[in-house]
């Protein structure tokens, strides 16, 4: 129920403040980007610990 309403809101001001939109893409993406960054070097951490066929195949490609 709140996110719904947090979603409805946010439509809102994308509707009233357009250059909300770009505002709200730009962090979405920064975000993915951080989380692909942390992901991808806690995987190289373990692969150091863990001597692992599949993982060394998902890690090297």
């Amino acid at each position: 129920m709140i996110l719904g309403i947090f979603l409805v809101m946010m439509g809102v001001l994308i509707i009233a403040y357009p250059q909300l939109l770009s505002i709200i893409v730009a962090s979405i993406l920064i975000l993915i980007g951080l989380t692909i960054m942390s992901v991808s070097i806690r995987f190289k951490a373990m692969h150091r610990h863990a001597d692992n066929k599949v993982t060394d195949f998902f890690i090297r490609y």
